[in-house]
């Protein structure tokens, strides 16, 4: 057996860090919290949303913040996805990445436009609003801040609300990964299809991390 293999072997062992509370775990507070909730197609909430709920008050303020940023935030849809799967790359976050991807189609990404982002902003075909958007969440995942002339860039085509919905998504999918990646949340086989590339001249642990913990 390869390394690789042993080491998802191994995840597929051990399970998460913290597993999802089961349905007939939840009490009538949890029910309530996780009510508001779409459900997948087999009539399952996502696991993100069943883990984070084991901290009750801090998912009651996270909700509606989240929400608000992916259904009803300032900027288009095709840009919040871009934002969201880059960021899923740097944070090698495989959760995010998978349930994010059938967004980002839905909103207009192309499947080869997909297989692109991990390469980054440099990768060739991108256009330059789209390479701007990818090297905002380069900056931030590096750097806390945009650089002058990534923001000037931005201010171009974004108003000043957009602006701030930027770095704003950006950071809430930061945190969000920080979570899934370290309690280990898993992936609904449903979406296991969708793992994210290794940007190119990575090695086999960068790509292992890539499809890893969440």
């Amino acid at each position: 057996m390869t390394d690789e293999r042993h080491q998802r072997q191994h995840r597929a062992d051990t399970g998460p860090r913290l597993a999802p509370l089961p349905e007939d775990g939840w009490d009538p507070a949890t029910r309530e919290l996780l009510a508001p909730l779409p459900r997948d197609a087999d009539g399952r909430l996502a696991n993100v949303f069943t883990t984070l709920v084991r901290h009750p008050d801090l998912f009651r303020h996270f909700l509606p913040f989240g929400s608000h940023l992916l259904r009803e935030g300032r900027l288009p849809d095709r840009t919040r996805e871009l934002l969201i799967l880059r960021t899923a790359c740097n944070t090698r976050a495989g959760y995010e990445w998978g349930r994010h991807v059938p967004l980002a189609r839905a909103a207009g990404v192309t499947d080869e436009e997909i297989r692109r982002i991990c390469a980054g902003p440099e990768a060739q075909g991108w256009p330059p609003a789209d390479a701007h958007l990818l090297r905002a969440a380069d900056e931030l995942h590096r750097d806390a801040r945009l650089s002058t002339a990534t923001w000037s860039a931005l201010a171009a085509g974004h108003d000043e609300a957009q602006l701030i919905e930027i770095t704003m998504l950006v950071g809430q999918y930061h945190m969000v990964a920080f979570f899934l990646n370290s309690a280990g949340t898993r992936l609904e086989p449903a979406y296991e299809a969708e793992t994210p590339p290794a940007p190119p001249g990575t090695g086999a642990h960068a790509a292992e991390g890539a499809h890893g913990d969440a």
